[in-house]
């Protein structure tokens, strides 16, 4: 790796943990005060200009902090950003299995300044994290402020926004005869069984063995499943039987069938259980894979893995409400800042991460939707869902004191619905696979602990 003045990148390789720790279970305090320095308070390039400080951060790409990565690296980020603020030293640490690491750095205390916010209870944020601002302050500088919000403050700025829809080799959809983006879950289907008749190409690559892949079905069941902004955050916590058949090709139901479907049609790689994701990049690229299905942010990745970037396309998930198509919006992961750092650190780090958001055009290169609130310049990956009117959702906040319900209930159903339950959907494919379970017979399952959950958590239900 180059070596960049100003500039260390250290890579972490965590492969396993002995034991995942919860979330806190301490009452965390809301700071309202204001900050030492407010993100609404940074001009950039012209406040503190002359800070020495050397920070840290915490990140999930590993891949950018490679120089054979095929987009712009860490690096090259870095280096930009030195031009501007010379003295301020950013150190990086990636950790390959994020989601539970930087839950137990977090807990521990030894993390540095930045981290992504893993997932812990709202309540907890003031403990942990320093407030950017309101939220209506927020509002006027970002999208998505209220994702890591509590009490009317903002503790998180998203490292970019995505929408949930399904990667696609536009020459494997032509050599199958595939003249028209399948719009509803039947002529998905249709259209993995004529790639499979046609083509050599692996109809849907599952990605199973990556594990946190399977995770990427659950972020359909808000706008995309059904086209409602308060889905997620309110009805889908007080829903009877949110997992049943509506009947109209619609919600939770229809959305892991698809993945149920496929692989009982034998439409997905021949064994899922040696899926490799880096592999599958240059893949898809080749055409040797028909669609994956991953949010936006992976549209950069696939084009940049072979020398195919023109072939990659991106759809919306194949369901239609009333005439019209939907897709779920919302946050990456985001960046959070050290309550407990330093004055001169907390001052960098908020300098930092407002460059990221507002000069770096991170969110572009990789993508993703814009976070900037006054940044429209989206990316190809979303040609088609112009193309097609699809209509973008975000996801409404949870009401005042149901902040935490959703993580409640995903705790004591241990479902843990678009929080990292990769294991039921895995478990979806070996089902199917195996012919062990019908799909309505894991849906019941589904069901009957999610109404355990929300008697035992007390949760009101409609």
């Amino acid at each position: 790796m180059k070596k960049l003045s100003k500039i260390v990148l250290t890579v972490t390789m965590i492969a396993s943990l002995a034991t995942v720790m919860g979330c806190s279970k301490k009452e965390g305090t809301t700071n309202k005060s204001s900050s030492a320095v407010k993100y609404t308070d940074i001009e950039l390039g012209k406040t503190d200009t002359d800070l020495t400080a050397t920070i840290k951060m915490l990140t999930h790409r590993t891949d950018m902090l490679n120089d054979e990565y095929s987009g712009k690296t860490f690096a090259a980020y870095l280096a930009e950003f030195n031009k501007l603020y010379p003295n301020i030293t950013v150190e990086i640490e990636g950790i390959t299995d994020y989601a539970s690491v930087a839950l137990l750095r977090l807990q521990g205390g030894d993390w540095g300044d930045i981290m992504m916010i893993p997932a812990l209870d709202k309540k907890d944020l003031g403990t942990y994290f320093l407030p950017f601002g309101t939220v209506e302050e927020m509002d006027s500088q970002i999208k998505f402020a209220s994702q890591w919000a509590y009490d009317g403050i903002c503790y998180g700025v998203p490292t970019t926004g995505n929408a949930q829809g399904v990667l696609y080799n536009k020459k494997v959809f032509e050599k199958a005869g595939i003249t028209s983006i399948p719009k509803t879950t039947a002529e998905f289907i249709s259209a993995l069984e004529a790639i499979k008749e046609k083509t050599d190409a692996i109809p849907l690559y599952t990605n199973y063995a990556a594990g946190w892949t399977m995770g990427a079905w659950d972020a359909y069941l808000g706008g995309s499943a059904t086209g409602s902004a308060d889905y997620m955050n309110n009805t889908l916590i007080h829903e009877k039987n949110p997992f049943r058949n509506y009947g109209d090709d619609t919600h939770a139901y229809a959305v892991y069938k698809v993945l149920y479907d496929a692989t009982a049609k034998d439409l997905i790689e021949d064994d899922y259980t040696t899926t490799d994701w880096e592999g599958c990049k240059g893949m898809i690229n080749r055409g040797e894979i028909g669609t994956m299905v991953l949010g936006s942010w992976a549209f950069t990745q696939m084009q940049g893995a072979g020398p195919n970037p023109d072939d990659i396309g991106y759809m919306s998930f194949p369901i239609t409400i009333n005439g019209k198509q939907y897709a779920s919006a919302g946050p990456d992961y985001n960046f959070g800042i050290n309550a407990n750092a330093s004055d001169d650190n907390k001052k960098a780090a908020m300098i930092f991460v407002k460059w990221m958001t507002e000069k770096s055009g991170f969110a572009y290169n990789e993508g993703g939707i814009p976070i900037s609130a006054n940044d429209n310049n989206y990316p190809a990956a979303y040609a088609a869902f112009a193309e097609n009117n699809v209509e973008f959702v975000a996801d409404n906040p949870a009401l005042a004191g149901e902040e935490d319900f959703l993580n409640s209930l995903n705790a004591e159903s241990e479902l843990n619905i678009n929080n990292g339950g990769n294991l039921k959907v895995q478990e979806i494919i070996e089902h199917a696979d195996r012919g062990t379970k019908t799909f309505d017979e894991i849906m019941n399952d589904w069901n009957a602990a999610w109404t355990r959950a929300q008697e035992s958590e007390g949760i009101s239900t409609n």
